[in-house]
């Protein structure tokens, strides 16, 4: 199976604020250097909490999402979807190097991600 990795990530848009207002949207501050050179430490992205709770809402391939780390209580990471098990969902960074991901502590299930990222925040 191919790897779809994400390349862009488009900007916000006067919708993107009014759901953000609205409480419909979440921002999520970028902390390391794993998904470099897409995102940057210290920038913000808006989050779609509900995009997986819907019953067609499925992540894809390729995904942005926003997930807690399956053994470390608290701790929310920003990856992508590599690919997708019967164990779960493979989330990966794009800079492998400096990426804590799936290739360290295995698949995460559908109740760990928190939404997937739609846009650069602002």
């Amino acid at each position: 199976m191919p790897l779809i990795k994400p390349t862009r990530l488009r900007s916000s848009r006067p919708r993107d604020w009014l759901l953000f207002l609205v409480c419909r949207r979440r921002r999520f501050r970028v902390t390391g250097r794993s998904m470099l050179p897409l995102l940057f430490p210290g920038q913000e992205v808006l989050v779609d909490p509900t995009a997986y709770r819907r019953p067609t809402g499925a992540p894809r391939l390729g995904d942005l999402v926003i997930a807690y780390h399956p053994y470390r209580p608290g701790l929310r990471l920003i990856k992508y979807v590599a690919w997708h098990t019967e164990a779960g969902y493979f989330l990966q960074g794009l800079n492998p190097a400096e990426s804590s991901d799936s290739r360290e502590f295995g698949p995460v299930t559908r109740e760990h991600l928190l939404g997937q990222v739609v846009c650069r925040f602002p």
